[in-house]
């Protein structure tokens, strides 16, 4: 075990049974350190960096990581919590994936531009974290 990462991520990552979502994992491991600058922790199933707060305009608010993925049993999901749309252009240089909402769906992490999906990654997380975030994934962006 890497003496680095809580107990819990790693308890998630060796749960991993697929070889290449355990890859996928351990790669998205350092680019969300890298692009968040913060230490990787689990939310439920998820494996999520930094914190964020939102206020939508019904007057809910609350907590949640500010990025994220999840190794699942068909792809890789990273979680965008400010839209896929906001980051329409970076996606088209991406390489294979499909969209949600707010999630992004890898099958291979190694087949895409790391460099794109870092660049994705940070932008959401600044975006995120600048202030209290007041939309939904669905409903469009803040601008940077």
């Amino acid at each position: 075990m890497t003496s680095a990462r809580p107990a819990d991520v790693q308890a998630y990552l060796d749960a991993i049974v697929s070889p290449t979502r355990r890859r996928d994992a351990e790669t998205m491991l350092g680019i969300m350190e890298r692009a968040s600058g913060e230490p990787a922790t689990m939310w439920g199933s998820i494996v999520g960096f930094g914190q964020y707060h939102y206020r939508y305009d019904s007057g809910r608010e609350g907590d949640c990581h500010a990025i994220g993925f999840a190794a699942r049993k068909a792809a890789t999901v990273v979680y965008l919590l400010d839209g896929v749309g906001a980051h329409e252009n970076a996606l088209q240089r991406l390489g294979p994936h499909t969209t949600g909402v707010g999630c992004l769906y890898l099958k291979d992490v190694s087949a895409v531009d790391l460099d794109v999906l870092h660049d994705m990654l940070a932008s959401s997380f600044r975006r995120l974290t600048r202030d209290t975030y007041t939309k939904r994934a669905r409903d469009g962006h803040e601008s940077d």
